[in-house]
């Protein structure tokens, strides 16, 4: 019985071990139940996540969760444009409602966000994604646009403007003004910020204001520079043979900058005019005495009458002003006046003796004389009957010069005792305005060097008729005449 037991013991431990090789053969295949059950979720997953958009994706604010390409276009072409446009919190335009303008052309841009956005496992993390469309959205690029742009330059109308910092030259010193911001919308600014707007129903706008220059741009700092370059430049100024140098610095107290950078000077420009005007005091002529050296090497002084010139100040204030504002390194004096019948003068060109120059014609009243100098040698020279000095008709002393010439003349006029004349002569050159020339005279038989005491002429200066043709042919219209 022992022995049967003991069998029977042996052969269950045997059976007992059979067992667990028959449940390994059947994981086997369990696992590889498991493994395809899971293959197919992830394939069926992948092909999912692959073809439809995750949870929370949205395309322009509007959500797309488990849609795919075809259903999110389809949505996004029915979903309706609000138009709105804010600044910050305020709502500036309200315009007409639009369907978004997508079209099947749109559908690869969709598909690609969709493959942008995959992921291997669903994901939930929430996602705005910006698309235009491919066809241009004529109302909001055009008619909405437009209508911003007016609206802002209204409402700019009723805002205060920025100031910028402005740099001036004010009593000669460089004066920076302050900047003060203002409430305008900086509207190129805002157009700029539309255009890259994304493609949403509201349209909120960051509220942009323009801004002034302020006092440390680089603006202010190139105009400060530009004013002290100005204020040390210099204009050499030519007046016939001197050169004077004119500093603006010196000269200008009050200017401003120009949007090119230029600089424009006050019109009040006294300091210039001061300087031309000490200038013209020192070197014009007109209406000053002349020193004169005569025939026989006295010196003596002469006042200017028809003959000299003068600057005319104010233009030559203002033509060096826009010298200044130019930038020029150097001019020349150019407006020039003085007593000719068109207020011109004479002499300007002329630098040596005094100013008369070495061509002329001199009178001497005292001795009853002529003499006419061409390029400081003695040419003619001959006896003359000059004004009547008894009656007041003296022939006038002064610096004249010949007005013109003409051969042969009527002298017409009249003298003491005969009002009303007209003569004859062969040769006549004027050096007054008042009718006072050279002229040959026939008619006179007293030729006396006191004949101009009591008979002498209406004013002119007479020339014996022998001598008159040389005399008129070596005088030259704009010669001076020098009478004493």
């Amino acid at each position: 019985m022992m022995e049967y037991a003991v069998e029977q013991s042996v052969e269950k431990a045997f059976l007992t071990q059979k067992k667990p090789v028959k449940w390994y053969k059947n994981w086997k295949l369990i696992t590889l139940i498991f493994i395809i059950v899971i293959g197919l979720i992830l394939a069926a997953t992948t092909i999912y996540q692959a073809t439809h958009f995750n949870q929370n994706i949205k395309i322009n604010e509007i959500d797309m969760s488990g849609l795919t390409a075809n259903q999110a276009l389809k949505k996004l072409q029915t979903t309706v444009l609000n138009n709105e446009i804010y600044i910050g919190k305020q709502q500036i335009i309200n315009g007409k409602d639009t369907k978004m303008g997508y079209t099947e052309g749109d559908l690869p841009g969709i598909k690609t966000l969709l493959k942008k956005q995959w992921t291997f496992f669903p994901s939930f993390k929430t996602k705005n994604y910006a698309l235009l469309p491919v066809e241009q959205d004529i109302y909001r690029n055009n008619i909405l646009k437009n209508r911003l742009e007016q609206k802002l330059v209204s409402m700019n109308q009723d805002l205060k403007a920025p100031t910028d910092a402005q740099v001036t030259l004010k009593d000669g010193r460089i004066i920076v003004s302050n900047s003060i911001k203002g409430e305008q919308f900086d509207v190129t600014a805002l157009i700029k910020e539309y255009e890259q707007h994304d493609y949403t129903s509201e349209i909120h706008l960051n509220s942009i204001y323009l801004e002034p220059i302020k006092e440390d741009s680089e603006m202010i700092i190139a105009q400060k520079e530009q004013f002290q370059e100005f204020l040390n430049h210099t204009v050499e100024y030519k007046v016939q043979d001197q050169i004077h140098s004119l500093k603006a610095g010196d000269l200008i107290k009050n200017a401003s900058l120009l949007e090119n950078m230029e600089v424009s000077i006050d019109p009040n420009v006294n300091d210039i005019v001061k300087k031309i005007t000490e200038i013209n005091d020192s070197q014009s002529t007109l209406s000053k005495d002349f020193k004169f050296k005569t025939h026989s090497g006295k010196e003596i002084s002469v006042k200017g009458q028809g003959y000299g010139w003068a600057l005319d100040v104010n233009k030559e204030a203002a033509m060096i002003k826009a010298a200044f504002e130019k930038g020029e390194k150097s001019i020349s004096a150019s407006h020039i006046y003085g007593n000719g019948w068109s207020n011109e003068g004479y002499g300007y060109d002329t630098i040596i003796n005094n100013g008369i120059g070495d061509t002329y014609a001199e009178v001497s009243i005292a001795e009853q004389r002529i003499w006419i100098f061409k390029n400081g040698k003695l040419v003619v020279t001959t006896n003359v009957v000059t004004g009547k000095h008894s009656t007041g008709e003296n022939t006038l002393p002064g610096v004249w010069y010949i007005l013109y010439k003409r051969a042969p003349y009527t002298l017409n006029g009249s003298s003491a005792g005969n009002p009303n004349y007209s003569i004859e002569v062969d040769y006549w050159a004027p050096f007054t305005n008042s009718g006072q020339g050279f002229h040959d005279a026939s008619w006179r038989t007293n030729w006396a060097s006191n004949a101009y005491q009591n008979a002498g002429s209406g004013g002119c200066v007479n020339v014996p008729p022998h001598v008159m043709k040389s005399v008129y042919d070596h005088l030259n219209t704009y010669d001076p005449v020098v009478i004493y």
